[in-house]
């Protein structure tokens, strides 16, 4: 039986990279989901269309999570569906890189709002309808950990939602509610293509401080997703789980 058959899941941030391959995974295992995006409908329209060619059950909701009622509308779209939720998955994030000379309140005030404002206002959305059992996950970052250069606004929302998941494990562990993150390395999706972040320097850098080798894929992370969501996962909270092929 599939680990996560009769579930109900929301993936912010799905219609590419992490989040597609998070949303496919979770549908592979049994459960119904809905895939958020901020712009690109027609991205997270094809990847309902690939779950459900696989007799999977998705829906394409639009909503900017940094917007408390745009959060809500996507989360009252699992309830009126499917009625039920029992997986968030907080995965929407940007990033925008640059030395500290280079900061300015726009360029902060981008990042920690879907960064991090978006993971609180889509978590209180949800948390009125998740029951025991329940698992939210949220994508944070290894830079978090690492740290490099030109990316002080960026590790800061990610060190946030580490913090964050520490704090709502903690808060919603009494309701036996599960909270963990997971933390990759550099993965190869559009994003990280458009951002320069393969192909350059910092591509060269990752390889060269990844003990397995190689790059990270979208598919790598939504394993480990779909571990935290299920009940194989059910004594584990509070956990961020460092998905880098060893980059430290």
């Amino acid at each position: 039986m599939s680990k996560l058959q009769g579930k109900v899941a929301v993936v912010t941030g799905a219609s590419k990279g992490i989040g597609a391959g998070i949303a496919k995974a979770l549908a592979a295992e049994g459960a119904a989901v809905v895939v958020n995006y901020a712009s690109s409908k027609a991205g997270a329209d094809a990847v309902v269309a690939e779950i459900t060619a696989k007799n999977g059950r998705a829906i394409a909701v639009g909503g900017d999570v940094s917007r408390a009622a745009d959060a809500q509308g996507i989360v009252n779209a699992a309830i009126e569906t499917y009625g039920r939720l029992d997986i968030l998955v907080n995965n929407s994030g940007i990033y925008e890189f640059g030395a500290i000379e280079e900061v300015t309140e726009e360029h902060f005030h981008k990042q920690f709002n879907v960064n991090v404002l978006g993971v609180l206002l889509t978590t209180q959305a949800a948390v009125k309808h998740l029951g025991e059992g329940a698992s939210i996950i949220n994508v944070s970052s290894v830079v978090s950990r690492i740290t490099p250069p030109t990316t002080a606004v960026y590790s800061g929302t990610k060190g946030a939602v580490d913090a964050i998941t520490g704090v709502l494990a903690k808060e919603l562990g009494p309701r036996k509610i599960r909270v963990n993150s997971i933390n990759p390395g550099v993965v190869v999706t559009e994003g990280t293509h458009a951002a320069g972040v393969i192909g350059g320097d910092f591509d060269a850098m990752a390889l060269a401080q990844t003990p397995l080798g190689r790059l990270g894929q979208p598919d790598d992370i939504a394993a480990i997703a779909t571990f935290l969501a299920s009940d194989d996962a059910r004594w584990m909270t509070g956990e961020s789980l460092i998905a880098s092929g060893g980059m430290r």
